[in-house]
C-alpha cells in the first residue's frame, strides 16, 4: 500500500516544470500589458496627437506656443502621477491590490483615448486635458506593471523579464502604429472616407487593443500578499526616509531621475522636434516606426548583455549613445539625419529603461515593491514635469527647437556620471533580497 501511494505521487521533476510553466505563463501575461499599453505610447503619445494637434486642433497657434501647451499637458500628467503613485503603491502592498489599480488607471486610460476621438477641428483646449487624462491612465498604470514585476520573475530572470516586457511593448506598439500610419495615409484602401476619420478611427483602436491585451494578466499573474501595514502620509514619509537612507539607493535614484527624464523627454517630443524643423508628416512616422522594431530585438540585446557585464556598465553604454543623440540635434537639417537619429534611439531606449527597472527591482524588498516602485515612478514622473517644460521654454526663449532638445544633454551626462559612481554589488552572484 505504501509502494503504491508513493506511485500516486507526482515526480519531483514534473512538479518543477508545472511550476516553470505557470510562471514562464504569467511572465507573458506580464508583458503583455507592455505591448498593450504600448500602443497608445507609439500611436497617441509621440505619434498622431503631436501631429494631429498642430494640424486640426491648433493650426493657428504659433509652433512654439503649441509646443509648450504640449509640454504643459504632458507634465502635468506627470505632476498627478508623482504626487499619487508612492501613496497608491502604498495602499495596494497593504491591501494586496497591486492589480486591481493597474486596472482603474488602464480603464481610465482607455476613457480617455477614446474620447480624443469625438474632437472637432480647433479643439486644442479640449483635447489638451483629455489627452493628460489618458496620459495619467498611462502613467499611472506603468508603476504598478512594474511592482507586479518581482511576482513573475525570481532575482536572476529581472534583467531577461524586463527586457523582454519592453521588447513586448516595442513591437506591440510598433505594429499598432504601423496598422493605423496605413490607416492614415491609405484611407482609401480601408473603405475610409479622408485621414482625419482615419486618425479619429485610431484613437478608438488604441482603447480597444489597450484594454483587450491587458486581460490576461488579471488570469495568469499572482497578486502579492496584503502586507497589512499602515498606508498612510505618516507611512510615506517613514518609507521615504527608509528608502533615502539607504544609500547605495539613494545614488541611484537620483541618477536615474536625471536620464530617464531626458529619455522619456525625448520620447514625447520627437515628433513635435521633427515637425518644428519643417520634415514631411510621412518621415516622422517612418522615423518613428523605425524606433519600435529596432527597439524589439534592442531591448532583448541589452538583457542579455546586462547578465553579461552588468546592468550599471550597459546603462552607461546606452546613455552615451543618447549624449551623442541630444548632440547631434543641434546640428539636424534633413531627413536622413532624423532617421539616423531615430535608429540610435532604438537601439539604447528600452535597454535603458528596461535595466533600471530589473536593476531597481533586485535592490528593493520585494514584499514592498509597490511601495517602492511608487517612489520610483514619482521620481520618474518629477522628471518627466520637467523635461518637457525644459525643451518648451528653451525653445520658445530661444526661438529654435534644435537648442531645446539639446538641452537634455546636460541631464544625461548629470545622470551618467552620478550612475558612474554608484558601486552596485555583483548582481550576477546574488542580490539584497536573497
Amino acid at each position: 500500500m505504501q509502494t503504491h501511494e508513493s506511485s500516486l505521487k507526482p515526480h519531483p521533476s514534473a512538479a518543477r516544470s508545472a511550476v516553470d510553466a505557470t510562471r514562464r505563463r504569467a511572465q507573458r501575461a506580464w508583458a503583455l500589458t507592455a505591448w498593450a499599453n504600448h500602443g497608445f505610447v507609439t500611436t497617441v503619445l509621440v505619434g498622431f496627437f503631436p501631429v494631429f494637434l498642430n494640424k486640426y486642433w491648433a493650426p493657428g497657434l504659433p509652433g512654439t506656443r503649441s509646443t509648450l501647451y504640449l509640454g504643459i499637458a504632458n507634465s502635468a500628467a506627470s505632476l498627478v502621477v508623482m504626487l499619487l503613485a508612492p501613496w497608491l503603491g502604498a495602499l495596494a502592498d497593504r491591501r494586496g491590490e497591486r492589480k486591481l489599480w493597474l486596472g482603474l488607471f488602464t480603464l481610465l486610460g482607455v476613457i480617455g483615448t477614446a474620447l480624443l476621438a469625438t474632437i472637432g477641428p480647433g479643439g486644442w483646449a479640449l483635447a489638451l486635458p483629455v489627452f493628460a487624462i489618458a496620459s495619467i491612465g498611462l502613467y499611472g498604470g506603468s508603476s504598478f506593471q512594474d511592482a507586479l514585476l518581482v511576482q513573475v520573475a525570481a532575482p536572476h530572470e529581472a534583467n531577461r523579464v524586463s527586457a523582454y516586457g519592453f521588447a513586448a511593448g516595442y513591437l506591440g506598439g510598433g505594429l499598432l502604429l504601423l496598422i493605423n500610419v496605413l490607416l492614415v495615409l491609405q484611407p482609401k484602401w480601408f473603405g475610409i472616407a479622408d485621414a482625419v476619420t482615419a486618425t479619429r478611427i485610431a484613437f478608438v483602436d488604441v482603447a480597444l487593443w489597450w484594454a483587450l491585451f491587458t486581460l490576461p494578466l488579471f488570469r495568469y499573474v499572482p497578486e502579492a500578499a496584503p502586507t497589512a501595514e499602515p498606508a498612510g502620509w505618516t507611512e510615506l514619509l517613514a518609507t521615504m526616509r527608509k528608502v533615502l537612507a539607504d544609500a547605495l539607493v539613494r545614488r541611484f535614484l537620483v541618477a536615474y531621475w536625471l536620464y530617464i527624464d531626458a529619455i522619456g523627454t525625448l520620447q514625447q517630443m520627437a515628433v513635435d522636434f521633427g515637425a518644428k524643423l519643417g520634415l514631411p508628416t510621412a518621415a516622422l512616422i517612418k522615423a518613428l516606426l523605425m524606433v519600435q522594431f529596432i527597439a524589439f530585438p534592442a531591448a532583448v540585446l541589452f538583457g542579455r548583455l546586462g547578465d553579461r557585464i552588468g546592468a550599471r556598465p550597459a546603462i552607461l553604454i546606452g546613455l552615451s549613445v543618447f549624449m551623442f543623440v541630444t548632440g547631434w540635434a543641434l546640428f539636424l537639417h534633413s531627413t536622413w539625419q532624423f532617421y539616423v537619429l531615430a535608429a540610435l534611439v532604438g537601439c539604447a531606449q528600452g535597454g535603458v529603461q528596461s535595466l533600471s527597472r530589473s536593476l531597481y527591482s533586485r535592490l528593493i524588498p520585494r514584499e514592498r515593491a509597490g511601495e517602492y516602485f511608487g517612489f520610483y515612478n514619482m521620481l520618474g514622473k518629477f522628471a518627466a514635469f520637467i523635461g518637457p517644460l525644459l525643451v518648451g521654454v528653451t525653445a520658445a526663449v530661444s526661438g529654435s527647437p534644435r537648442i531645446g532638445v539639446s538641452s537634455l544633454l546636460i541631464l544625461f551626462v548629470a545622470g551618467a556620471v552620478l550612475l558612474w559612481y554608484v558601486r552596485v554589488p555583483d548582481m550576477l552572484s546574488g542580490d539584497r533580497n536573497s
